[in-house]
């Protein structure tokens, strides 16, 4: 399900709102041999102006495929902020280090590489500060899971933003067997059942097609 004025808006006003960035255009050709998967270039710079927004210093990721949203926060953080991102696969997180180090964020920036779940866990033991700002764009049958461990790793005003959400309609598939459509139905669920959440989703259109963020606020403990 797709429009082809959908690209011409998307391209349309990234040309006008966003400068030429020769880094973000090498990470684009970089990652081509990649999973197409990544946020499109109006939404990076959307999850850019969250974190501006909310002056967001410690940012984690879940997904980090070829760093290009990594990078995207990571520009936003302040002088001592921190970004981690999390990644299964080895050889994504060996681009997206590549990078982020293109990028000067290498100081700011870690990829850590292993099963989501685990680094999670492994976090949470490490004790540090919670974070600010959270972005889940990784498998979406394991999402609740993922989100879960977000809001415990997180304080009052931490906002968590989930990718892929809609997924061109499917969200409303009470029926289906597909294992990612059951995860997303029960993020949102499980958001609002929480009450130490105010949550909404926002549907998208352009170039990734018919799709939509979920966002959350943490409102208490």
């Amino acid at each position: 399900m797709s429009d082809d004025r959908w690209n011409a808006v998307d391209a349309y006003t990234t040309a006008l709102l966003q400068p030429a960035d020769p880094v973000l255009e090498a990470v684009i050709r970089d990652n081509a041999a990649l999973p197409t998967i990544a946020v499109s270039a109006a939404q990076g710079q959307f999850l850019n102006l969250l974190a501006l927004a909310i002056k967001a210093r410690r940012i984690l990721e879940v997904g980090t495929l070829g760093g290009y949203s990594a990078i995207w926060m990571g520009r936003a953080l302040p002088e001592d902020g921190r970004l981690i991102s999390l990644e299964l696969d080895p050889h994504h997180a060996e681009v997206a280090r590549r990078n982020i180090a293109r990028a000067g964020l290498e100081s700011k920036v870690e990829v850590r590489v292993g099963a989501a779940l685990d680094s999670l866990a492994t976090l949470k033991d490490e004790g540090g500060e919670p974070f600010d700002l959270v972005f889940i764009d990784a498998d979406k049958r394991t999402t609740p899971e993922y989100f879960s461990a977000a809001v415990d790793m997180s304080h009052p005003g931490s906002l968590i933003v989930v990718d892929n959400v809609v997924r061109e309609g499917r969200l409303i598939d009470a029926d289906s067997d597909d294992p990612d459509t059951k995860g997303m139905r029960r993020l949102i669920e499980q958001m609002g059942a929480d009450r130490r959440l105010s949550a909404t989703v926002i549907q998208t259109v352009g170039v990734k097609d018919w799709d939509g963020f979920a966002f959350a606020l943490v409102i208490g403990t």
